[in-house]
């Protein structure tokens, strides 16, 4: 079908450590949970009430599976990209069931670790190095300095005073 588009972004938090198991072909398999909340008054009693969303992620990629069994933890928050697939298969008792999934394919896909680690000193043992601000060389250059500095736009100074 030409012109469609199956991408799933999710920014939650892990319900549960991720479980590693091998496919039939050797290849790694990192499965784990992430819950969304929705948060809101409730117009009529004036409560605060919330909703929460469990989604199950599989992560056929390789270098992200690493990077999941290594440092997500239960309660870390993650930003996902993926997409969303629903497949069909049997329990015990031989019923048809039906799971979807966001999947996180060898080639498509995205996992981006957001809180700073929460395992604290545990999380550094192991080499975690959280993500640090990237120079950006354009910027450097406009400003002529070492550190870094966002260039003006359209190359003018911006007061500092709010115009509104």
């Amino acid at each position: 079908m030409a012109g469609s588009v199956n991408k799933v972004i999710l920014v939650g938090n892990l319900g549960r450590d991720p479980e590693v198991r091998t496919g039939q072909s050797g290849a790694r398999i990192v499965t784990f949970s992430v819950a969304t909340s929705d948060t809101w008054n409730d117009r009529s009693s004036g409560e605060r009430r919330e909703r929460t969303e469990w989604h199950k992620v599989v992560i056929f990629n390789e270098r992200l599976g690493d990077v999941a069994e290594k440092y997500l933890k239960k309660g870390r928050k993650v930003y996902i990209e993926g997409s969303l697939q629903t497949r069909k298969w049997a329990d015990q008792s031989g019923v048809e069931r039906y799971t979807t999934e966001i999947i996180i394919d060898r080639f498509r896909g995205e996992l981006v670790l957001i809180d700073s680690q929460r395992g604290g000193e545990a999380d550094m043992e192991e080499g975690y190095n959280p993500p640090r601000q990237i120079e950006s060389s354009s910027s450097t250059r406009n400003q002529g300095g070492s550190g870094w500095e966002p260039a003006p736009m359209g190359g003018q100074d911006l007061d500092d005073e709010i115009p509104f």
